[in-house]
């Protein structure tokens, strides 16, 4: 059997007036991830270690945020198309794994359905998907709730 493994990371600043939106879920908050796409901070680290695991570079290759057609993208309309590259090579996610960290809002009740949301992008099973959140204790930029990240593991099978 052929694996691969790649790891991934994102961090956006949070800015009111913005949707907060984490693995394709917009989850009810006062502020939301600046970015060029929507700015899917969990999105944007699955896709980058997907790509890492492939030594195809990373998401800043493929939708650069210099290029306008990017702007307000969805990125799960991003992952499907990245989830194709892997494809077109003979590749499959076997497994992801995740952590967001984020001191505001609680994100528990939100797990599930951005599981569902991935895997549905994906073409997997949810179960192949863990998510966990977890806070910066109040230390730094992101204990000081100014931003978002999260960190993602991905094994490819070929």
């Amino acid at each position: 059997m052929n694996i691969r493994i790649g790891n991934g990371y994102d961090i956006h600043r949070l800015q009111a007036g913005r949707k907060l939106i984490l693995g394709g879920v917009d989850i009810p908050h006062t502020k939301g991830l600046l970015g060029h796409s929507d700015a899917d901070a969990l999105t944007h680290a699955i896709m980058d270690a997907m790509l890492g695991a492939l030594s195809l570079g990373d998401i800043g290759l493929y939708f650069p945020p210099s290029d306008p057609q990017w702007a307000g993208a969805d990125s799960q309309r991003l992952l499907a198309q990245v989830n194709q590259l892997l494809s077109d090579r003979g590749w499959h996610i076997s497994n992801v794994d995740s952590v967001v960290i984020a001191e505001q809002p609680k994100l528990k009740p939100h797990i599930h359905a951005m599981r569902d949301r991935l895997a549905t992008t994906l073409s997997i099973q949810s179960d192949q998907i863990g998510i966990k959140a977890t806070t910066h204790e109040k230390l730094g930029p992101l204990g000081q709730e100014e931003g978002i990240a999260a960190y993602a593991v991905v094994l490819l099978q070929k």
